[in-house]
């Protein structure tokens, strides 16, 4: 185990009891392989299953393990009209198993988000039977101040050239408070405790994944 890994492992077990205080389940994968294995027990034949946009849920492989799963799955981006996108919206919010990564964790564990529809952290608050969260030891912040300025500045824009969004941060690399309408940062969510308990679960990563 090298001095890095083994930081990520102390930091983790650290984090674990500060989310258990929180209310929210926690488990340490030291890599993505591990991390996969961990997730992919969540998914039980017949559960039905949804996720949110997120470069680390794709990193690990969770996106294709879902694809060839027995499980029931619902995909936004399988609608090919808005009635089909609203509905399947309908049965997201009532699915047993919500994926989905954090941009941002406080060292306190509380989990900071920013949204451009809103989507996924409208189903982190409310909805989903259970919320998995996967998230690499990269995303791990002092506080909810340096979260957000974590996100803006360095996961937006290379969030904005992945989806192809004409915004300033795009082109400047850096947050420039904008508001565009091609703007990603519209909602930002601090979730400091899950109101029902170990509804919320983290799976943190050994690894550097995602923005």
């Amino acid at each position: 185990m090298t001095p890095k890994q083994k930081y990520y492992e102390n930091l983790a077990d650290s984090l674990i009891e500060k989310f258990g205080l929180r209310q929210i389940e926690a488990y340490y994968a030291v890599d993505r392989d591990e991390a996969l294995e961990r997730a992919c027990r969540f998914l039980t034949p017949e559960c039905s299953v949804a996720w949110g946009g997120s470069v680390t849920l794709g990193e690990i492989g969770l996106l294709d393990a879902i694809k060839t799963s027995d499980c029931i799955i619902y995909d936004r981006l399988a609608a090919k009209t808005p009635e089909e996108k609203r509905e399947i919206f309908g049965k997201i919010a009532t699915c047993d198993y919500y994926f989905m990564s954090s941009n941002a964790i406080t060292l306190d564990g509380q989990l900071v988000n920013i949204d451009g529809n809103g989507n996924r952290v409208a189903s982190l608050i409310h909805g989903p039977q259970n919320v998995v969260v996967i998230a690499g030891m990269n995303k791990i912040v002092p506080d909810v101040e340096s979260a957000i300025k974590r996100i803006r500045n360095m996961a937006a824009p290379p969030n904005t050239v992945r989806l192809n969004y004409n915004t300033p941060c795009r082109e400047l690399g850096r947050c420039a408070d904008c508001l565009s309408k091609d703007c990603i940062c519209d909602q930002i969510v601090i979730t400091r405790r899950s109101f029902i308990p170990n509804r919320i679960k983290v799976i943190l990563v050994g690894e550097e994944l995602g923005y």
